[in-house]
């Protein structure tokens, strides 16, 4: 007869070694990152011990890989390795330390992205798009549309072998820049200078407000707006959506370096500053809210052709948009409205709160 007092020693002992089992580390698997001991150097071959799961082992391409980093290595070293092989013929746990650093290097920069880390990196190389910096052993891209405004290629016109030229000056120096992407499947590491802690440039800041009217001097001009020093060391953008009320294709036109005009500041944030000019004009869809309403015969000209149609300005700073729809196709469109010539319209829609106009076209059409 079983009592119940063997019962419970006879169940004591499994009791013992489920907890045991809970408690017992994960044998590792392909892709771990481990760390053990170096026990043995022998014949292009380095052990590290792992317990409780056996030895790990460096050899072949793997020790070619990473001899210079073994040469440096001495029995006794804790060192980490990644796990390629939990399956050799001779029951080794094989090693990679190349791949282990590379994957220890990944984890640090996915940190970075994360903590918006400061990091002081030397420019390597210049290309048309931007420039490759080194960080820990990996090379990465710095697009020229994340460099702060004082590094900028500041081409008149645009042109890219202008551009090149000017990126590569910074080759060879030392700049300030954050990890804004790390893509280890695919190798990728972006940088950006923009919103790098700047000191000087913080406290400079501190003496200018949003509203403020101030006088400033166009130091360069660039697709997207215009760059204008407030003071030395300090700079904003007027974006070309700021620069009129009426179209802007190319803000050339309307300015060039040197010249001094009075911006509005309409925008502080994360040390950049936003400008307009064309806050400083009298906004033309006020008077116009007086003068039209829809249903109005209009005369207007046609100054952009975009994939939804053309606009057409019917006095400055007020224009619409005449719907491809009208003409069925846009070669019938081009051939009935040319650039630059005035005709006839109707407006079909007019708000001038949402500063949005439509036309259709009254004239004959080709």
């Amino acid at each position: 007869m079983v009592t119940k007092e063997l019962i419970v020693e006879a169940e004591a002992p499994v009791s013992l070694m489920q907890g045991f089992a809970l408690r017992a580390p994960e044998p590792p698997k392909e892709g771990d990152i481990v760390e053990g001991k170096v026990i043995a150097l022998d014949r292009a071959r380095l052990y590290i011990n792992l317990p409780p799961f056996g030895t790990g082992i460096i050899f072949g391409r793997e020790y070619m890989n990473a001899r210079e980093v073994i040469k440096r290595t001495n029995l006794g070293d804790v060192i980490a390795a990644k796990v390629i092989s939990t399956t050799s013929k001779e029951g080794y746990i094989e090693l990679s330390l190349k791949e282990a650093r590379q994957a220890i290097v990944w984890a640090e920069a996915e940190e970075a992205v994360k903590d918006k880390r400061q990091l002081e990196l030397l420019v390597k190389e210049a290309n048309k798009g931007g420039l490759i910096l080194e960080w820990q052993g990996l090379a990465g891209f710095l697009p020229a549309s994340q460099l702060k405004a004082e590094h900028y290629p500041r081409v008149v016109d645009g042109d890219k072998d202008k551009i090149l030229d000017e990126l590569r000056k910074l080759v060879g120096t030392r700049i300030a820049v954050s990890i804004i992407g790390a893509q280890p499947k695919e190798g990728k590491l972006i940088f950006s200078e923009k919103g790098v802690d700047d000191k000087e440039k913080r406290e400079l800041i501190q003496n200018y407000a949003v509203g403020d009217v101030v006088e400033g001097e166009v130091t360069g001009m660039v697709d997207f707006g215009v760059f204008v020093k407030l003071e030395e060391g300090l700079e904003g953008l007027v974006h070309i959506s700021e620069i009129d009320w009426g179209l802007v294709d190319d803000p050339r036109h309307f300015f060039k370096v040197g010249d001094k005009p009075k911006v509005k500041i309409i925008d502080i944030k994360e040390g950049k500053v936003s400008l307009s000019v064309k806050q400083l004009k009298e906004n033309p869809w006020k008077s116009a809210e007086t003068k039209y309403n829809k249903g109005d015969k209009v005369e207007g000209v046609v100054i952009k052709f975009n994939k939804h149609g053309a606009l057409a300005s019917i006095e400055e700073g007020i224009a619409g948009l005449v719907h491809i729809s009208e003409f069925g196709t846009e070669e019938k469109l081009r051939s009935s409205l040319e650039l630059g010539k005035r005709y006839p319209f109707s407006i079909s829609l007019f708000d001038p709160k949402e500063m949005r106009m439509a036309l259709s076209f009254t004239g004959e059409k080709k």
